[in-house]
């Protein structure tokens, strides 16, 4: 399994990431670093010194952002040979414990989403209500407006058959941010991929800021209409089994 990770300004928590990715014999890791002015650029290299096959360091340059992150290290991914490619934070906030639940998952399903809300239950630590509300809101306000199904439409933390995500329009993304996640997995349905999810504790991150903004939330209401003009509503015969 690879796991694209994107970087931003994660120096204090990269090593102890990658260190628990390495952790499981059978993960790889692709370090995505969109030109951090605090050395994460140049830890990632020396990391990819230090493990040399096992990790690999992409610098980004041009306009920053998460979705674009992604949208590089996922296609750089696609074409690594990688069967199965996974997708998460640097921040320390997925846990990389979590890493065999996902692939063994994958095994019935061609998406799985790490979630942060299955079986009622809420499993995020040290957010704030505002904060847990906010995410709350966001993931009912996407299955209402796009048709999904999936009760965290906007964990980053999935693993993917590279089957499936060889076929999502990357270089057509509409976004920017965080918004990313929610229109590739409305692309991933339409395209009948199978779905499933797996729960996992959320951590609020220990070191660094959040890359939350305004502009982030603004773009966050405003795609999934987009994605549903572009394409439709997810159809009920198209909707994804829950893990």
């Amino acid at each position: 399994m690879l796991v694209v990770m994107p970087t931003y300004n994660e120096r204090a928590n990269l090593e102890p990431v990658v260190a628990g990715i390495l952790a499981h014999p059978f993960t790889r890791v692709l370090i995505v670093d969109d030109g951090s002015p605090d050395g994460t650029g140049a830890l990632a290299d020396a990391l990819a010194v230090r493990h040399s096959g096992r990790v690999k360091a992409m610098h980004r340059t041009g306009p920053r952002g998460l979705g674009r992150s992604y949208i590089d290290g996922l296609r750089h991914a696609i074409t690594s040979g990688a069967d199965t490619i996974c997708q998460m934070d640097a921040d320390l906030s997925h846990d990389p414990s979590a890493l065999p639940e996902l692939a063994a998952a994958l095994q019935h399903y061609d998406l799985v989403i790490g979630s942060r809300y299955l079986n009622g239950a809420i499993s995020v630590v040290n957010w704030p209500l505002h904060r847990i509300m906010l995410s709350a809101f966001a993931n009912r306000y996407i299955r209402a407006v796009t048709g999904l199904s999936p009760r965290d439409c906007t964990s980053a933390y999935r693993a993917w058959r590279c089957s499936l995500l060889a076929q999502l329009p990357l270089q057509h993304a509409r976004t920017s941010g965080y918004a990313f996640l929610p229109e590739m997995l409305v692309e991933a349905v339409r395209l009948g991929g199978r779905v499933g999810e797996v729960p996992i504790l959320f951590v609020e991150r220990r070191a660094g800021a959040s890359k939350l903004s305004l502009h982030v939330l603004l773009e966050s209401l405003l795609v999934p209409w987009l994605v549903v003009l572009r394409g439709g509503r997810v159809r009920r015969a198209d909707r994804p089994r829950r893990g």
